[in-house]
């Protein structure tokens, strides 16, 4: 009878172990986007992207008006993200921004920059919309995010007017994301 229990044990230890998900190193969520947190400082980079190659350019003079961003590619060469730290040039700053170049990385409800606004706004309540000369900025809350939008992407009425209100019904669902940003503050 032990020997029964102790098999039944083991069979239920194996079960749960085998249910879990294994780590999506491209699972953005509101404080991570894989392995980068909003605590990981410039520094720590190379350990957080171990496989990949992260590069940035030193400009040496904070009066170049360069942001110091840093671009982390993977092995085969392709653009993945594109930080930007708080302080530039200094190596225990932490990330401000991060631009999500690569379609792998996903929200856990399946957006990517790859996503139409359709398919945003059916998973995420909208919470601002800014209008811009040449785009406009949607912010999602929820996850700590924004993403813009080509004007080209609007109907002809509403691309030239800066200091037109832009509802989220007004965008067409099949508008293409232009860029995404994750933001930490």
């Amino acid at each position: 009878m032990r020997k029964f229990f102790t098999i039944l044990l083991f069979s239920l230890m194996l079960m749960q172990w085998s249910c879990e998900k294994p780590f999506d190193p491209f699972v953005i969520g509101p404080k991570n986007i894989g392995y980068l947190t909003d605590s990981t400082r410039v520094k720590e980079l190379p350990e957080v992207f171990i496989n990949d190659s992260v590069a940035s350019y030193i400009g040496g003079d904070e009066f170049t008006g360069n942001i110091n961003n840093i671009e982390v590619y993977d092995s085969e060469g392709k653009k993945l993200l594109i930080l930007t730290p708080v302080e530039a040039l200094d190596s225990t700053s932490t990330i401000r921004t991060v631009r999500l170049v690569d379609p792998r990385y996903h929200s856990a409800k399946g957006i990517t920059i790859s996503s139409a606004f359709g398919e945003v706004k059916a998973k995420y309540k909208i919470s601002g919309i800014q209008n811009t000369l040449q785009n406009i900025i949607v912010s999602i809350d929820e996850i700590n995010a924004y993403f813009t939008i080509d004007k080209s992407e609007l109907p002809e009425n509403m691309r030239y007017d800066i200091n037109m209100k832009i509802d989220p019904v007004q965008i067409p669902d099949k508008a293409k994301i232009k860029d995404f940003f994750i933001q930490w503050y």
